[in-house]
């Protein structure tokens, strides 16, 4: 689903962006409602980036990535976390492209996602490749999603991807 998002689009910039796990839904510009196999995830745009909601029988996980006022956790380069049953594991990367380049792959990214039936893109009024997108699967018992933040004014693309699966048991001799 590609939508237009009804906000202005300020200048933010990548290194703006912080992680966070466990805060409350914030206000979203757009949501998608997915069921994967009996696990329910709600893919949120905000203004300032994306939240992912998980629900399932073994319990909740919320992922925000966004510019959050007051925010003291930068973005990581990467996470393994516990959660409950769950093994979460988030990392992300910085991608530095020339203008045509960025221009090229913001089309790409855009096209993948917008026809996507488990995806989720906005993009933002005064530039045409000003945006964020998210793409969700389920797969060998696990729940995956990437994201894309274009930040055209610096010809940087935020990528990050999460994965979250239940624990294997650790064998005892």
């Amino acid at each position: 689903m590609l939508t237009t998002l009804q906000t202005a689009y300020s200048d933010t910039r990548a290194a703006d962006l912080a992680w966070a796990l466990g805060r409350e839904p914030l206000p979203a510009l757009a949501v998608l409602d997915l069921d994967l196999r009996g696990a329910r995830l709600q893919m949120r745009l905000l203004g300032a980036s994306h939240q992912v909601l998980l629900e399932e029988d073994r319990g909740t996980c919320s992922e925000t990535v966004a510019c959050i006022p007051g925010s003291s956790t930068p973005l990581p380069l990467g996470v393994a976390k516990r959660l409950g049953e769950w093994e979460y594991e988030f990392a992300a990367r910085v991608e530095t492209l020339s203008a045509g380049s960025f221009a090229g792959r913001a089309q790409e990214l855009l096209a993948l996602v917008a026809d996507h039936p488990q995806g989720l893109a906005g993009t933002f009024p005064g530039s045409p490749h000003a945006f964020t997108a998210m793409l969700a699967q389920r797969t060998e018992g696990q729940v995956r999603w990437r994201t894309w933040h274009a930040y055209p004014q610096e010809g940087q693309l935020v990528v990050t991807r999460t994965r979250v699966g239940v624990r294997m048991p650790v064998a005892t001799p």
